[in-house]
């Protein structure tokens, strides 16, 4: 008697949260062991399952949910593995074995069996190791010993600051931790805050990664592409990425200018006047950050990167059959961006350690380290694309391509030009709330494909649009990894590196989002572009004329 008292006491003080969650984990357990039995009479005479949902509006129901989810929970990866899982469900028409098989099987194994996708998490393991070398080998550390010695004025603390940035392409992550760490003694020594330099270094990551085809985030784009096509998509988004082209063009003409508005100018303001670079917010100041080998050198950072970049472009080219007779551009465009990234990054990877033996700056036991350090460094990136590339599986089983494709068709003209504006906005809205750039566009670019086939101009622009507003919302997201290294790396307050930040992505995503209107119905780069310069350079001198944001 009193134990059961006991048990009811016990669960008498289950909150009713909990209790709801049992209650639909029981329901939900129960449908899925009971739709084999269900299913069964229908599905007796044949012996290959035909999904029910196939090419209906519900097959667009596991990418929905994956939004959703992520946007009430902010947590990208089980927002993801529960739109996969929906798919596995809709696919099998709620048979638990058929889910099992479609969602394992046919989704995550078949896609991690790719030799595609297993060569371009082959390319990221190997930069994260190349990561992880360069740091250990002082090479940042050596760089900004020099660039110390060298700049002296706040427009030039900014301007080196955007161009190592600039430099650093090939991963955002690499750019983030190295630039404040090389940038931070130079900016401190020219009274810029801490609040500028984090910014900058924020908007030199993504924004700089994601128009740079050789790069960890061309990859992951590329891999959302069939047929090969993915790099030759890339490269023909990168006129229409508005934003981060416009948030460089914002950068520079701010260091020039010497020009600041928002919470930012009063931080600008301390850091000039009075030298107090933190305004009292000192956050990550005291924060121990790792040199490397005092006796790194700056070509121990310039060699390894440059080497990477050529062996790159040279796998690109040699997969796209250059050393065969075809030609630059076309070897280029026609490239394989799995075979090529990892073949010139194992290449790199490779010169590199023996680069930094004959050096002596690293030990073989060092270097031995920085192989798993690097791999783990690797694994958010990894766990993200697995699991879009998997829901991209569920939703292409389900028929959404063709689905999505019939409803465009039969929809107005003039409707199908606002699509890059808006699916800039809905971009922007996703990776704010969720945080992360990849799984934003891991998310929306299969289904922006399914609307518009690749020759299509307007294709190319939504594309361009849903990366563009994922670096946006990335930008601008208090929980974004980028954002949060970013203070990291420059030793910033986060919540003072995001609200100063914040009035200057805003405005070039305004900025952004009429040059998408424009170039809906105006689907030329060479005409567009220069337009959403000149409005950018118009904006910030209208800010900066009527005092606006002071």
């Amino acid at each position: 008697m009193n134990k059961n008292l006991h048990k009811n006491k016990k669960y008498r003080q289950i909150s009713n949260r909990k209790r709801e969650l049992i209650h639909l984990l029981f329901w939900v357990s129960a449908l899925m062991l009971l739709s084999p039995v269900l299913a069964h009479a229908s599905q007796e005479e044949t012996t290959e399952v035909v999904s029910s949902f196939y090419m209906t509006p519900w097959s667009l129901l596991p990418p929905l949910i994956a939004i959703g989810l992520a946007l009430i929970t902010k947590e990208a990866y089980t927002s993801l593995f529960v739109g996969i899982v929906i798919g596995g469900l809709l696919y099998s028409n709620f048979s638990f074995e058929g889910t099992l098989t479609h969602v394992f099987q046919d989704g995550i194994v078949s896609v991690l069996s790719d030799a595609y996708n297993v060569g371009i998490l082959i390319f990221l393991v190997i930069l994260g190791i190349m990561v992880m070398l360069m740091n250990k080998a002082g090479g940042s550390a050596a760089f900004g010993r020099w660039a110390t010695s060298h700049i002296k004025t706040r427009a030039g603390a900014q301007l080196a600051t955007i161009a190592l940035g600039v430099l650093i392409f090939i991963d955002d992550y690499f750019n983030c931790l190295t630039v404040g760490s090389v940038m931070r003694p130079v900016s401190d020594n020219s009274k810029v805050s801490r609040a500028k330099l984090a910014y900058v270094i924020d908007a030199t990551a993504a924004p700089i990664c994601i128009i740079a085809p050789v790069s960890s985030w061309a990859a992951a784009v590329a891999s959302y592409v069939e047929d090969g096509n993915g790099l030759y998509l890339f490269i023909q988004t990168i006129p229409f990425n508005f934003y981060a082209l416009l948030t460089i063009v914002m950068m520079v003409f701010l260091a020039f200018v010497g020009m600041d508005y928002g919470p930012m100018a009063s931080y600008e303001k301390n850091a000039k006047e009075k030298g107090d670079i933190f305004s009292g917010m000192k956050g990550y100041a005291d924060a121990a950050m790792e040199s490397g080998n005092a006796d790194g050198k700056v070509i121990d950072l310039i060699l390894p990167i440059a080497v990477l970049i050529v062996s790159c472009i040279i796998g690109m080219i040699y997969s796209g059959r250059f050393f065969e007779g075809v030609g630059f551009v076309e070897a280029f465009s026609n490239s394989d961006a799995s075979v090529g990234l990892m073949l010139g990054s194992s290449v790199a990877l490779i010169l590199s350690v023996i680069y930094y033996l004959v050096r002596r700056v690293l030990t073989f036991k060092e270097l031995a380290e920085a192989i798993p350090e690097g791999f783990k460094s690797m694994v958010p990136a990894i766990l993200i694309l697995t699991f879009a590339w998997s829901l991209k599986a569920m939703t292409d089983s389900l028929g959404a391509k063709q689905f999505v494709e019939a409803l465009v068709q039969n929809s107005a003209g003039s409707f199908q030009s606002f699509l890059p504006a808006i699916v800039f906005l809905i971009g922007a809205f996703l990776a704010f709330a969720t945080g992360t750039s990849w799984g934003t566009f891991g998310i929306l670019i299969p289904i922006t494909l399914a609307v518009f086939p690749l020759e299509n101009p307007l294709g190319v622009i939504c594309v361009s649009a849903c990366m563009a507003g994922a670096v946006c919302g990335d930008h601008c997201s208090p929980i974004s990894d980028t954002t949060i290294m970013a203070s990291a790396g420059a030793q910033c307050d986060h919540v003072v590196h995001v609200s100063t930040q914040l009035p200057y992505a805003i405005t070039v995503a305004v900025v952004s989002f009429v040059s998408y209107i424009v170039a809906g119905f105006l689907p030329n780069a060479f005409l567009v572009l220069p337009l959403a310069i000149a409005l950018m350079i118009g904006t910030l001198l209208t800010i900066k004329k009527t005092g606006l944001f002071q």
